[in-house]
């Protein structure tokens, strides 16, 4: 690339400092992340509407189990998978059916299912001074979009936010969709490793031909031409993938019928990215969408839970396979996952003390503040 940075460029203007050390590999560092940054932040669980009616299901916020409870009418609520009296977990499976009430399978404590609220003490016989209005099911806020299910651990959560806004899918059928496969791994790094690598195409050239070539601006080692140097405004926005692609498939061709409520704007683009930190990205394509989520589960270990979402119509077509639909991410995501982990493995030398951003890592720098920002404000 040549040329200057023009001022209007996302990419930065100086190489700073990145998180320490600690970061990736403390227990403590990370005990802090769970106990501010992800019990104080909306955590994104799945789509709504793969939790059945009439069914209680186990989540993890963090490192806060908790129990989302689908009514039979439909209506959602979570509470802490805790039992107020001596602290048992009330769901044990995955999956276990739902009634009016939610016992506890230590003691026999019962609970409302509408309102958490104690409704019978098995065989115990409290006396005067236990309190049953304070001895209720502990609640968990939830919050939907676009047909995606979040939970807030905080007392007073503020609103869910995006990078690219809310409304940026409105021209999608987002609440119409249905989950037509789903892929999930356990990866060997840090949460933020991942969501680093998922930030920045310096890596691309070397970690995804595929994706560098179904893509062509990511060869440059860029997410989109505005980083490039020499970029001005007033250049024209052109097609994201390559010519004769229109979607993220092997063939690049749309599995089924285009969302007919897209712009050209967003048809041309082929592909859209939706960032809900510190749990899940979205992934909106012409013919399909794609959801991401994050659960840490230890400083050096994350899950990834990948989920490839379509209109009915599209899994209705004689000899649709969404698992093939998905192949070509999964060969992107698993690169991914392997160039985290890499990245994990080389952290713990004592000679890495902290990263040294590159102006096109402009996204990373984002993150950190994002994270650090929350680690201080405890809410």
């Amino acid at each position: 690339m040549t040329g200057e940075r023009h001022p209007m460029s996302p990419r930065l203007d100086h190489c700073p400092e990145g998180l320490p050390r600690a970061a990736y590999l403390d227990p403590g560092w990370y005990g802090r992340e769970m106990a501010t940054v992800f019990a104080t932040e909306w955590v994104c669980v799945g789509r709504l509407a793969d939790f059945a009616a009439a069914t209680m299901r186990r989540a993890l916020v963090g490192e806060a189990p908790v129990i989302v409870a689908r009514g039979a009418d439909g209506a959602t609520r979570a509470w802490h998978n805790s039992c107020p009296h001596r602290g048992s977990e009330l769901c044990r499976a995955a999956v276990e059916p739902l009634g009016k009430l939610i016992r506890c399978p230590y003691h026999a404590f019962a609970f409302a299912a509408d309102d958490g609220r104690l409704v019978a003490t098995g065989h115990a016989v409290p006396t005067a001074d236990f309190d049953r209005e304070a001895h209720g099911l502990r609640p968990v806020a939830t919050r939907s979009w676009n047909g995606f299910l979040f939970l807030n651990l905080a007392a007073r959560p503020a609103e869910i936010g995006a990078d690219v806004g809310l409304h940026s899918l409105d021209n999608w059928p987002m609440e119409n969709l249905v989950t037509g496969h789903s892929w999930e791994v356990e990866i060997a790094c840090n949460w933020k490793a991942f969501w680093e690598n998922y930030s920045e195409c310096l890596h691309c050239p070397g970690i995804h031909p595929e994706l560098c070539d179904m893509v062509p601006v990511y060869r440059s080692g860029i997410m989109g031409v505005s980083e490039a140097l020499g970029w001005t405004p007033d250049q024209p926005p052109g097609r994201n993938l390559k010519p004769g692609a229109e979607s993220w498939t092997m063939t690049g061709a749309p599995c089924g019928p285009v969302f007919p409520g897209l712009t050209e704007a967003e048809r041309a683009a082929g592909y859209g990215f939706v960032t809900l930190w510190p749990s899940a990205y979205v992934v909106a394509h012409v013919d399909h969408v794609r959801s991401v989520r994050l659960v840490p589960l230890g400083p050096e270990r994350t899950r990834l839970v990948a989920e490839w979402h379509f209109l009915p119509e599209t899994l209705a077509q004689p000899g649709f396979d969404a698992g093939a639909v998905a192949a070509f991410a999964r060969i992107v995501m698993e690169q991914d996952g392997a160039a985290s982990e890499m990245n994990q493995r080389g952290m713990r030398s004592p000679a890495f003390k902290a990263a040294r951003l590159m102006p096109e890592e402009y996204e990373i720098r984002r993150f950190h503040q994002w994270v650090t920002e929350r680690m201080e404000d405890e809410r």
